[in-house]
């Protein structure tokens, strides 16, 4: 069954969507996208990182890191940063909002599904074996491991880890996206939301 360019799957007992349409949203904080992705170490050693983009201004909006594979405590903890950075003071979200991520077992996992449901997610996954379903995410891994991870200090996970959070405040803050009128994600995040407010005023 196919509704809105979402096929209908059954996870378990739980119905999940599965996402084959485009990811780039109209407005902010309508969907966002998940993946992860891992930095190896120059000795060998890997960091794991978590990531949520707002798929509309492309905003990290928050990540997870752990020298340990990504498991779903990582990413339920994740979700819950995340809707306390964009809708501050909310214990649910307040209005239904779709979560999109790839079939890993830290997103496919029953208590994960539940509990993005349980803050208002409309839980939603990428067709099996079709990362371009995710391409969003996708995208920003190449970006951010050539413009960041293969440029920088690798010598050891403590030091990536320290890095880290700079690396994503520099994308957010300094990288230009021709998608984004040539503005960073923060700027273009900020700037439609000024938008936003304008419309409502008049």
């Amino acid at each position: 069954m196919k509704e809105n360019g979402l096929l209908l799957q059954k996870y378990g007992n739980k119905p999940t969507r599965v996402h084959d349409s485009k990811v780039i949203t109209l407005k902010s904080n309508l969907r966002w996208c998940s993946d992860h992705f891992s930095i190896q170490c120059w000795h060998g050693d890997q960091v794991h990182v978590a990531f949520v983009l707002d798929c509309h201004a492309r905003e990290a909006i928050s990540r997870v890191a752990s020298n340990k594979d990504v498991d779903g405590q990582m990413i339920r903890d994740l979700m819950t940063e995340c809707m306390e950075i964009r809708f501050p003071f909310h214990h649910h979200l307040p209005y239904k909002l779709q979560w999109l991520s790839d079939n890993g077992p830290a997103y496919v996992a029953r208590q994960t599904i539940n509990f993005g449901r349980s803050l208002g997610f409309e839980m939603c996954t990428t067709a099996p074996y079709s990362p371009e379903s995710n391409g969003m995410a996708e995208a920003f891994v190449k970006t951010f491991k050539r413009d960041y991870v293969y440029v920088n200090d690798l010598s050891s996970s403590e030091k990536i880890m320290e890095q880290l959070p700079g690396w994503f405040e520099d994308y957010n803050n300094n990288a230009p996206h021709k998608g984004l009128k040539m503005l960073s994600p923060r700027e273009y995040y900020r700037s439609s939301q000024e938008d936003l407010k304008r419309v409502k005023c008049n």
